[in-house]
């Protein structure tokens, strides 16, 4: 048990650091290639901080646990609104300036309702999850349609702030990129051999270690950038950062482990998590979007309520590891 956890709390210190050079090298490489600064807001750092959960979910999945695919997954989701968003919230208000993402609220939401209703068979098909993929390159491409329409757009001015005040060299950002992404896959293989030891020593499902410990370490990166974004006063990356993470979560990281093994879904996934990861969803385009003339805000009550939500779902599934 003490190796397993050691390599636990090793493969996360290490995800975190090679995740966080991952989605720099990746940003400013992009930048050099005339990437636009709003398509580098929304499909680098937004994606690029949902590398975690796919590298930890592909390896997953390969070592035949894709309950911690699918608990990765969906416990992110929970996660990137409930305690991010909220600890958000908290440093302070989140107001939606940006065009782009009033438009992919709703999209998160309507992806979300899509992805429960493929699982209420409790079984992700191989064809299931092809089909999440072919949702997530179509959704990417518009996207990047929507993206090169929109250069004005606050999202791209935030973004293009934070790239030229770490300018650097393209032979160091490559180097960055190349690293980051060597040492991520390498600490996701510990991380998962880890948490595997952990639910096997408690008796538990994967799924559970995945929704919880794994969950939590993998959404770290979204927790960094959106606090520090909050700091700064740029709502739009901090809120950008959730909607990317969650979409990529949904349609890219389920579908590429359904497609490695497809697994049967437990009830409590699709009744108690996903039904969970709904709710956060509506209620996050709902204080979000804004309605009646009224701008998308989330306060700092709202951003407590989130955290308490969190806090009381994490100590129900603690409860579950213990009682096992």
């Amino acid at each position: 048990m003490l190796i397993p956890s050691i390599l636990l709390v090793v493969g996360l210190l290490l995800l975190l650091w090679s995740s966080d050079r991952f989605v720099d090298g990746a940003s400013l490489a992009a930048k050099f290639f005339g990437m636009p600064p709003l398509l580098i807001g929304m499909v680098i750092v937004g994606f690029g901080t949902s590398a975690p959960e796919m590298v930890v979910s592909t390896f997953a999945s390969l070592q035949g646990n894709p309950g911690i695919a699918l608990g990765n997954a969906y416990g992110s989701n929970i996660a990137n609104i409930a305690l991010i968003l909220g600890i958000t919230a908290l440093i302070g208000p989140v107001r939606v300036h940006s065009a782009i993402l009033r438009k992919e609220l709703p999209i998160l939401t309507f992806v979300t309702g899509i992805s429960i209703l493929l699982m209420m068979d409790l079984y992700l098909s191989f064809w299931n999850a092809v089909y999440l993929l072919v949702l997530f390159a179509f959704l990417m491409t518009w996207s990047v349609v929507q993206g090169m329409r929109k250069n004005t757009d606050t999202l791209a001015k935030q973004t293009e702030e934070d790239l030229v005040s770490t300018a650097i060299t393209l032979k160091k950002s490559i180097w960055l990129l190349v690293s980051g992404l060597a040492v991520l896959i390498v600490s996701s293989r510990v991380l998962v051999y880890g948490a595997v030891e952990i639910a096997l020593f408690f008796g538990v499902s994967d799924t559970i270690i995945g929704l919880t410990v794994v969950a939590i370490g993998t959404s770290l990166p979204e927790l960094a950038s959106s606090v520090i974004a909050a700091r700064k006063g740029e709502h739009d990356i901090a809120l950008g950062n959730i909607i990317g993470s969650n979409l990529f979560n949904t349609l890219a990281v389920v579908g590429i482990a359904g497609v490695i093994h497809p697994v049967a879904v437990a009830s409590s996934t699709v009744y108690r998590d996903m039904t969970l990861m709904a709710i956060l969803t509506i209620s996050l385009f709902i204080i979000g979007y804004g309605f009646r003339g009224r701008k998308g805000r989330i306060n700092r009550f709202e951003g407590s309520f989130l955290v308490f939500v969190y806090l009381l779902y994490t100590s129900y599934l603690i409860k579950t590891i213990v009682v096992v």
